[in-house]
């Protein structure tokens, strides 16, 4: 399926591995031009070289608003924003700190606040923009031992969710994918490989019995960008192989 994006121009935040990685790899097939960032500027350069199709790339700090919000306005006005970047640190409700959830905030909302104001107004003046933002499944089911994740990207949800509402009508459309236990680098330091007890524990909880790869996330990504999916705005996307229960 052609999803009509080729030529249009993307900015892909945290996009030198894991999901973000995988997304811009997806837009990068479609013939997106794509622009990712990431800390580090060797990893940057090496993975818009991996990409090719003549992807760019920039060094961001996305741990707060601005240089999330700087990311975004060096990318040249994109067409198309994936909101992605760096999550909170662990810790219980209570046993997490107040600058626990502080900076939690300040990478996990205002930045994704930040991406969008920087992007957003251009896709309405032109009346075409897609904005898909990877939060994580925790903003359904909160997970245990992540509380400042839990409850900021619960913020950005919200945020997103009314953002699409204001904006719908000029053709641009809100949405974002909730990941759940994908094979990734964080996954695994979290989990362990193959065979540990506290991955078996995880996959349990999956009805598909497996993590889940990046390039599926990256396929949906993808999809949300589209022309075809015009008329999908305001949607929370699970991509979790099963693991929420809940109908609705």
């Amino acid at each position: 399926m052609d999803l009509g994006i080729e030529g249009k121009r993307a900015a892909v935040a945290a996009g030198t591995a894991g999901l973000g990685y995988a997304s811009a790899a997806a837009l990068v097939a479609e013939g997106a031009r794509v622009t990712i960032c990431g800390s580090d500027a060797g990893r940057a350069e090496a993975a818009a070289r991996a990409l090719g199709g003549g992807t760019e790339w920039r060094v961001a700090d996305l741990s707060g608003p601005e240089g999330a919000e700087q990311f975004v306005r060096e990318a040249g006005d994109p067409d198309i924003l994936v909101v992605n970047g760096p999550g909170p640190v662990p810790g219980t409700a209570l046993a997490a700190t107040l600058e626990d959830y502080r900076s939690g905030v300040e990478r996990s909302l205002l930045a994704v606040i930040a991406m969008c104001g920087a992007a957003v107004p251009g896709m309405r003046e032109r009346g075409w923009g897609r904005v898909v933002a990877i939060t994580s499944l925790g903003v359904r089911q909160p997970y245990p031992n992540l509380a400042p994740s839990n409850a900021a990207r619960a913020g950005a949800t919200g945020f997103l969710r009314t953002l699409a509402r204001e904006v719908a009508a000029d053709g641009v459309t809100v949405n974002s994918v909730l990941p759940g236990l994908h094979e990734t680098a964080r996954v695994r330091s979290v989990y362990g490989e193959d065979g540990s007890p506290a991955l078996a524990d995880a996959l349990a909880t999956i009805p598909a019995a497996r993590l889940g790869r990046p390039a599926e996330l990256g396929a949906v990504v993808a999809f949300l960008c589209s022309v075809h999916a015009g008329y999908l705005t305001g949607a929370a996307v699970p991509l979790d192989g099963g693991a929420y229960q809940a109908l609705l």
